[in-house]
Parts: C-alpha cells; sequence; structure tokens
C-alpha cells in the first residue's frame, strides 16, 4: 500500500508531471510565470482544487451517470474554483489582482478535469487525493522553477513583493526584459521540458543498468 502512493506521488511530480511531461495547462503556466510568488500562489490554488474536486468525484463516481459525467465533473470543478477563488481575493488580495482572471480559468484547465476522468472517477478517495495532491505539486514545482528563472533574469529579483525578496546586482541593474516576454517564457519552458526528459530518461537508464 505504501509503495502505491509513493509511486502516484513520483508519478505526479515527476515521471507524469503536468507541464514538463504531459504538457497540460500550458497557457496558464506561460502567463502567471513573472515572479516565483505568482507561480506558487497559482500552483497552490491548482493543487487545493485537484484534491478537494478529485475527492468529491471519488465519493460520486458511482452516483454520476456517465453520459453527463464530464458536466457534473466540470460543475463540481467550479465549485471548488469559486470557493479558491473568493478566498484568495479575501486574504491575498495583491496575488488576487495579479493573477486576475488566471484563478477563474483553473474551471477549465485540463490538468483538473484529466484528472477527473483518467484518476478520480475509477479510484477510492484516498488515492485520488493523493492524485491530486501529486499533480499539484508536480504542476507547482514546474511553475516555481519557470518563474525563479524568468523573475531572476528579466527583474534581477527573486521572491518580489514579499518581506524575503533578494536583488542580485547586475540583474537588477541591467534585467533582460525578453524572459518576462511571451517569447521568453515560451522558450525557457521549451529548454526546461528538453532538460527534464534528458534528466528522466538519464534517471531511467541508470535504473535499468543497476536492475541487471
Amino acid at each position: 500500500m505504501k509503495n502505491k502512493y509513493l509511486a502516484i506521488l513520483k508519478d505526479g511530480i515527476l515521471y507524469k508531471n503536468p507541464i514538463f511531461i504531459q504538457l497540460l495547462g500550458l497557457c496558464s503556466t506561460l502567463a502567471v510565470t513573472t515572479t516565483v510568488v505568482n507561480s506558487v500562489g497559482m500552483g497552490l490554488a491548482v493543487t487545493a482544487v485537484l484534491m478537494c474536486s478529485n475527492l468529491m468525484i471519488s465519493l460520486l463516481r458511482k452516483f454520476i451517470p456517465d453520459q453527463v459525467r464530464i458536466a457534473c465533473f466540470i460543475v463540481i470543478i467550479s465549485g471548488f474554483v469559486t470557493a479558491v477563488d473568493m478566498l484568495i481575493k479575501a486574504y491575498f488580495f495583491e496575488l488576487s489582482k495579479t493573477l486576475g482572471l488566471f484563478i477563474p480559468l483553473i474551471v477549465v484547465n485540463c490538468i483538473i478535469l484529466a484528472r477527473a476522468e483518467a484518476f478520480a472517477s475509477k479510484n477510492t478517495p484516498l488515492p485520488s487525493v493523493v492524485d491530486g495532491f501529486a499533480m499539484g505539486i508536480g504542476f507547482t514545482f514546474a511553475l516555481v522553477i519557470l518563474g525563479a528563472i524568468r523573475e531572476l533574469f528579466g527583474s534581477g529579483t527573486l521572491f518580489s513583493g514579499t518581506g524575503f525578496e533578494i536583488t542580485v546586482p547586475g540583474l537588477h541593474d541591467k534585467p533582460v526584459l525578453f524572459f518576462v516576454s511571451s517569447g521568453g517564457a515560451f522558450i525557457t519552458l521549451g529548454i526546461l521540458i528538453a532538460a527534464f526528459h534528458y534528466l528522466i530518461d538519464k534517471h531511467e537508464e541508470k535504473a535499468e543498468a543497476e536492475d541487471k
């Protein structure tokens, strides 16, 4: 049982990472990752929705007619997205203003619906929650790496907007503005995807060699 949950966690973070491997949710990924804070905020919001919607869909999976399951999934997901959006507006208003419409648009984020259809609708509640957590952490992990690179080279800072802001001399005075543009986001993400695939392949080759 422990190995089962460990495998789910590894899949979500590494082998089936929603950004680097499955290439899901790229629209919001490219749009919000101008800073680390935005990346963390979006990642945690998606993680919360994933866990809650996976749990609810798993609990109701035997009562949802197959013919209308997608519509039911969207209704459930939209309810949790609305709750998360209201919480962010209440407690993190500045972050809410920065992320803007991308929080409500979590409803149509293909990661959420994909996990509902592929996992939660076919498994019991606890594995479904773990799957939601793993995919959410994998999503957040990808966003934070991309956001850190773009903020570091595009603004010369890290964790801007918080009490822990780091200013990098040289880069802060002469930032490479390309990194905070849409083109910079696209190219940086492409390089990260290639690097991630390379590292995963190397790890699998090493594991196979050790097994032999």
